[in-house]
């Protein structure tokens, strides 16, 4: 139980700091940030998760970090179901608190709450599609490969947040960067019928990202001999 329910804390601190940089901060925000400092934002946010609670349940804060682990023979099957549902109601807090929050500002939040999408008038759904698999891909392949016990280095964190800073910087303009199904699910459910309608992109294509770098991680390609 105490894993889950760090996994509960670190997704919730990674999807509280990245979405509340879109919200308050992001494009129209007092600062604004733009995409390179949302990138940052959720990177920090990834890497403040990882040293908190990562020695204790590894810190995935991902659906699709917790498949990948476990096809990678990291991580027993019993733990993957109650390892997603953790890191779902961890986002799913953050988004709430996020909500009570800027329901707070004076005349009322007419935006949203970092919810990931994709403009249908410029973009087809196999690019989204694509742009999610393969960043997952990268992200996970990342991972794997820096948490690996021939290759386990206390930079990790720092590794892994840059990965994904760095591939916000890449496809915030298309989807605004989910690659984790989790962190989707939470801002999608204050976001309305559009965000909910094109939620199953932001599962399904993460998932078989980070499946697929699973199944790399386990045949080692990326290993030397």
């Amino acid at each position: 139980m105490k894993t889950y329910l760090a996994e509960v804390l670190g997704t919730f601190l990674l999807v509280f700091i990245g979405t509340a940089s879109v919200v308050t901060g992001g494009f129209g925000g007092a600062l604004p940030l733009g995409q390179e400092g949302i990138g940052l934002a959720f990177g920090i946010g990834l890497i403040a998760a990882a040293y908190a609670i990562g020695p204790i349940s590894g810190a995935h804060l991902n659906p699709a970090v917790t498949l990948g682990a476990f096809l990678a023979g990291r991580l027993p099957a019993k733990d993957v179901v109650p390892y997603w549902i953790a890191q779902i109601i961890g986002a799913i807090i953050a988004s709430l608190a996020l909500w009570i929050i800027v329901s707070g500002q004076v005349g009322g939040h007419t935006g949203g709450f970092g919810a990931n999408g994709w403009d249908e008038a410029k973009w087809g759904v196999s690019s989204a599609f694509l742009w999610e698999l393969v960043g997952t891909f990268t992200f996970v392949t990342v991972i794997l490969g820096v948490t690996a016990q021939n290759h386990s280095t206390t930079f990790a964190g720092l590794v892994i947040g840059l990965t994904l800073a760095g591939l916000h910087f890449a496809i915030i303009p298309v989807t605004g960067t989910s690659l984790n199904p989790a962190r989707s699910i939470g801002p999608a459910l204050f976001s309305g019928s559009a965000a909910l309608s094109q939620l199953w992109l932001f599962i399904v294509a993460p998932l078989i990202g980070g499946a697929i770098a699973g199944v790399v991680a386990k045949a080692r390609i990326f290993e030397k001999e």
